[in-house]
This record gives structure tokens, C-alpha cells and sequence, in this order.
């Protein structure tokens, strides 16, 4: 009974080692690591600089005041539709502010007089050059017979020749005193004009019936009044502007220089992010040469190049978008079909060149691969996988080639 008992219990202490022993093994056995998973495939790729746009009216136009005067009210609006040369978009009158000062009047008056005194002078300058002019003349002709006589010496004759030249360069500029004066007198005269009893009304307001009709220059929409209400304002004052929205709509992007020089003249662009259901096509028509320093919202410094899109879909396309709207512009400055790609997530610097970890077989292999092109998302592979090879998405520092994986979840 006694050596029952024994063999008993030490069969019971095997097995428990055995069960320690197994679950010690079991707890400490390698596990295979967990991993995010990705696979090459082929496909379109595309490389896009992405950045926020603006639209514009290409010539706006700008109605100003053609001359110095009362803008009447104005009726238009912004939106309403104008045509070229037959929709009056608003009137003024014009005034002579000259004319409401007494003292301009008088001042015009003194210059007047002035002037015509000025001109007395120079009539007597001209009449006394002239008689200086005679007597150089006469003198001239006595001389050179006294000359002609060897009476005189030639000094003589010289000093009589330059008094004579002197003379008559006098007698031309007093006449051309003249011709000044006269000119002076004409605009002393000029600036009286318009100071009677009807423009002085006009140039009050009481008369009616003399109102310039400002003119729409173009077909279009009204963009914005810049002066809506009645007032004063000086010749070439803007009232509004005027545009075609429908057929003069271009994209302006303000890129940052390092992507300008990536772009060229002719590359296509999607807009999107416009407020509309589908995006829309335009094409790269100007790049700015030269840019402009501006600030980030940041406060970080950037140097910026303005890149002008035209809009290739038609109008019915975009009926609601107008002019100084904003949309997000995708320029395409790659694009590619079938081309072998891998998730750019993958990817990871080794040494000089670029590497992943491809899965063969539950092991991770380091390997290393040549790249191409890249949209930030996918990266086009020129050589070292083949399509449909597994990757490791997300490598962690502590994966190692050779490593035992695992998808994690359902892979």
C-alpha cells in the first residue's frame, strides 16, 4: 500500500513538471511580429503640386469719371448684366469748381492784364531792338566804305561786322518775347472761361438736362461699385468694375518657387473644391518671372510665384462661380500608365538608396529598390520587386531582416 502511495505521487510530480515545463516552452516560444501589409501592384500614377487657387475676371474693366464732377447716384448692381456700349451704368455732371471761387475769377482777371502788360513790354523791347538793329546796319555800311577806302583798319570793320550780328540776334529774341508773350496771354485769357452766370448755375447744381451718361465697355456682369452713393469726385475717380465671367474666367496660384520651377507652360490642372459636383480642367497659360515675398499664416517666410491657369470647361459647367472665388488647383506635372508602384509608406532610407521589407513566406527580407516618381501616397518602382510582392506597410525600427511576420487582424 505504502509503495502504491509512492509511485503515486511521483507520477504526479513528473506531471507537473511536464506541465511546467511545456507551458514554460509554450510562454517563450518566438512569436511572429504583427505587421500592417501592402502589396506592388500596377497602375496610373500621377505627381501633382496641390495648392490653393483664386478665380479672376482676365480684363476686368474699370468705369471711371471722365471729368471732374457730380456722380449721381447709381442704380446698377453687382451681378446685373451689361452690354457694351448701349447700358448706361451710371451719369454725372459735370462742374467747373473753378468757377464757384470768386477769387479764381479775379486772380484770372489780374493774369489776364498781366500778361497783355508783359506783351506792351516786349512790343517796345522789339521796337527798340529793331532801331538798334538799323543803326548796326548803317554803321556796317559806313564802315566797309571807309574799309573799301583804306580809311579804317580792319578792326574797324571787324567790331563794326560783330555789333551788326549782336543786333540781330537782339531783334530775334525780342520777336520771340513776342510769340511767349502772346502765349501767355492766350492762357491768362483761357482760364476765364466758364466764368458766367449759366455755368456758375450749372456748376451749382440747378440745371437739369446736362448729364454724361457713362457707358458700359464691355459685355458682361457688373463685378463690384466702388462708388455707389451721390458725391463730388475728380476726373478719372473708379465707379466700378466690369467683367465677362462667362468667357474671361481664369485660375490665379500662388506657388511656392521651389514647386514653380517644376511647373510648365502647358501642363493640364484639375480644379476642385470649387462648390461644384465634378472638378473642372484648365491648363497652365503664364508663369509669373518673379516673385514676391510673402508671409505664411505662421509668420514663416515664403517667396511666392503667381501661375495663371486658363479654365477649359465650358461655362455651362461652372454657371455659379464668379469672379475672386476659391477652389483648390492640382497642377499635373507627371503623369504615367501602368506603371509598377508600391505604397510610399513602406519605404524607409537605407545607407545611400531607399529599401522596404518584402515578406517571403512569414519572413521579412530587406530589400533594396530603385524609385521613381511620387505622388506622396504611391512611388513608382524602377527595379528590385515584382507585381503583386507583399510589403510591410509602417516598419517599425525594431524589425529586422529575417524577422518572423504576421499580418495583424485579418491582413
Amino acid at each position: 500500500m505504502a509503495r502504491r502511495r509512492k509511485l503515486s505521487r511521483s507520477f504526479l510530480t513528473l506531471l507537473a513538471a511536464v506541465a511546467v515545463g511545456g507551458a514554460l516552452t509554450a510562454a517563450f516560444w518566438p512569436q511572429p511580429t504583427l505587421v500592417d501589409m501592402g502589396q506592388v501592384v500596377r497602375g496610373d500614377l500621377q505627381v501633382t503640386i496641390d495648392e490653393e487657387g483664386r478665380t479672376r475676371v482676365r480684363e476686368a474693366y474699370v468705369v471711371s469719371t471722365p471729368v471732374a464732377g457730380r456722380l449721381l447716384r447709381v442704380q446698377v448692381h453687382p451681378g446685373d448684366q451689361v452690354t457694351g456700349g448701349e447700358t448706361v451704368v451710371a451719369q454725372m455732371r459735370p462742374t467747373n469748381p473753378a468757377a464757384l471761387d470768386v477769387r479764381t475769377r479775379e486772380q484770372a482777371h489780374a493774369a489776364v492784364q498781366a500778361a497783355e502788360a508783359a506783351l506792351r513790354v516786349a512790343q517796345a523791347d522789339l521796337n527798340a531792338a529793331i532801331a538798334a538793329d538799323d543803326l548796326a546796319e548803317s554803321d556796317l555800311q559806313r564802315t566797309q566804305s571807309l574799309f573799301d577806302s583804306e580809311i579804317v583798319s580792319q578792326a574797324a570793320l571787324d567790331r563794326a561786322q560783330s555789333a551788326a550780328r549782336a543786333a540781330r540776334a537782339s531783334l530775334d529774341t525780342a520777336r520771340a518775347a513776342i510769340s511767349i508773350r502772346e502765349a501767355e496771354l492766350n492762357n491768362a485769357r483761357a482760364q476765364l472761361i466758364g466764368f458766367d452766370d449759366v455755368s456758375l448755375a450749372n456748376a451749382i447744381g440747378g440745371a437739369s438736362g446736362d448729364e454724361i451718361p457713362l457707358y458700359a465697355p464691355i459685355t458682361g456682369r457688373i463685378l463690384r461699385i466702388v462708388q455707389e452713393s451721390e458725391t463730388i469726385l475728380p476726373a478719372g475717380a473708379p465707379v466700378m468694375e466690369i467683367g465677362n465671367i462667362e468667357n474671361d474666367l481664369e485660375v490665379v496660384v500662388d506657388l511656392i518657387s521651389s514647386d514653380a520651377v517644376q511647373v510648365t507652360v502647358g501642363d493640364l490642372v484639375s480644379l476642385e473644391d470649387w462648390g461644384g459636383p465634378v472638378a473642372l480642367e484648365g491648363r497652365v497659360a503664364r508663369i509669373d518671372p518673379f516673385g514676391v515675398t510673402k508671409y505664411s499664416a505662421l509668420g514663416v517666410e515664403e517667396q511666392r510665384v503667381g501661375v495663371v491657369v486658363d479654365m477649359l470647361s465650358p461655362p455651362e459647367a461652372r454657371p455659379s462661380l464668379g469672379h475672386g472665388y476659391r477652389l483648390e488647383a492640382r497642377i499635373i506635372i507627371w503623369q504615367a500608365d501602368d506603371v509598377l508602384k508600391v505604397p510610399s509608406s513602406a519605404l524607409f532610407r537605407e545607407s545611400d538608396g531607399w529599401a522596404l521589407f518584402r515578406v517571403v513566406d512569414g519572413i521579412a527580407r530587406l530589400t533594396p529598390v530603385e524609385l521613381g516618381h511620387s505622388d506622396g501616397i504611391q512611388t513608382e518602382v524602377m527595379s528590385g520587386l515584382s507585381e503583386g510582392d507583399p510589403v510591410i506597410l509602417y516598419p517599425s525600427a525594431g524589425l529586422a531582416d529575417g524577422a518572423q511576420v504576421a499580418p495583424r487582424g485579418n491582413g
